[in-house]
């Protein structure tokens, strides 16, 4: 007898049950195994399991506790120790290469079931919505045994994945909320896709490192700018874009002038002292009496050389432009003073080498985003 199309929907429903009951009762049985073994973990050593302790070895008994009566028959035979049962889950993989859990509240993911990236990215959106912080997501590609980025359209299933809150940037550390938000908000999307979180990081500690890598971050989170003042006619913005460009330097989406590296990082930028931002339109208008130079130090590696770049491009302006050299308080800034600044360059970067944050890095930008 031929079977119906409606016979054949209502057999590969019962299928899909039968499956998700299944995952569902593995996830359940893994998250009682697991609290099971935290709540009976024990610090005590267990003799049965030490077959290197022999019978002559001393025991540790307390001295309010009697010895045991000798048996009255005969001592039973050693018995074959059986292996420890198998841990469950597979063991967890290092952080992603581009995660440092000096800096990152990090967070992975085990899942029964492969799980499809682009979906827990999705998830991930409305989860953690809210949080002050960065957060990186990543997905273990077991083939090339490697972390990968989460994106968007990631069409690819994995075992596991991890979330990485970045703890402190420019304005300053997380708080309670932040922590509790992502934490919390892992372990809602944990438990929408029927997997198993590991551990965080304690709140205490979690924030006590915040903060104390925020106090280091403000102590060398300092920006150096010099000043070029008209001593006459204001600057015209088509023979300041000339001037500007000839010296190697880039006019961005942001209104500044950027002196960009080998790779295209910036180092310095020069932008306009008045509140007008420059852009490519607008400079064939432009007129202005003052222009600033600045140097993240935080950002640059080798930030001497960076600034001594900077202050030959500013004098070779200062000269071209008939403009003096200032500093925030309109001072001449000379010799001296550039002596002193590169001086106090010096010893912010070696204080970040010495705190394992090298000015320039990958680390030190995120930390120092602009």
């Amino acid at each position: 007898m031929a079977i119906s199309e409606l016979q054949l929907g209502l057999i590969g429903a019962g299928v899909v049950a039968v499956v998700g009951v299944l995952a569902y009762n593995k996830w359940q049985e893994r998250k009682a195994q697991k609290h099971a073994e935290k709540a009976f973990r024990s610090e005590h050593r267990d003799v049965l399991f030490e077959p290197s302790l022999s019978a002559d070895t001393p025991l540790d008994i307390p001295d309010d506790v009697s010895p045991p009566e000798p048996a009255a028959h005969p001592a039973p035979q050693a018995v074959p120790r059986s292996a420890p049962p198998a841990e469950v889950g597979r063991k967890a993989p290092d952080v992603p290469a581009d995660v440092d859990e000096r800096v990152d509240c990090v967070l992975r993911i085990e899942s029964i079931e492969p799980l499809v990236a682009g979906r827990v990215w999705l998830a991930q959106q409305t989860e953690l919505a809210g949080l002050s912080k960065p957060v990186g997501w990543f997905a273990f590609d077991e083939g090339s045994n490697k972390w990968i980025s989460l994106e968007r359209d990631s069409g690819e299933a994995h075992h596991w994945f991890c979330a990485a809150m970045q703890m402190v940037d420019r304005r300053g550390p997380i708080n309670d909320a932040d922590f509790t938000r992502f934490t919390d908000g892992v372990q809602r999307l944990a438990d929408q896709f029927m997997a198993i979180p590991a551990s965080p990081l304690a709140r205490a500690e979690a924030l006590g490192r915040a903060e104390e890598l925020d106090r280091f971050c403000a102590s060398v989170d300092v920006q150096i700018g010099v000043n070029l003042v008209s001593r006459g006619a204001p600057f015209a913005g088509t023979k300041l874009r000339g001037l500007v460009e000839a010296q190697g330097m880039r006019l961005r989406g942001d209104g500044l002038f950027h002196a960009e590296d080998d790779d295209g990082n910036s180092q310095f930028v020069l932008g306009n002292l008045e509140p007008t931002l420059m852009s490519a339109e607008g400079m064939r208008d432009l007129q202005t009496r003052g222009l600033t130079l600045i140097v993240d130090v935080p950002r640059v590696a080798e930030g001497a050389q960076v600034f001594d770049r900077m202050m030959l491009v500013a004098r070779q302006l200062a000269d071209t432009l008939d403009a003096d050299l200032v500093d925030d308080n309109r001072s001449p800034f000379g010799p001296e003073a550039a002596k002193v600044i590169r001086g106090q360059i010096q010893q912010f970067q070696a204080q970040m080498r010495e705190y394992g944050l090298p000015a320039g890095s990958a680390l030190a930008m995120r930390l120092f985003a602009a």
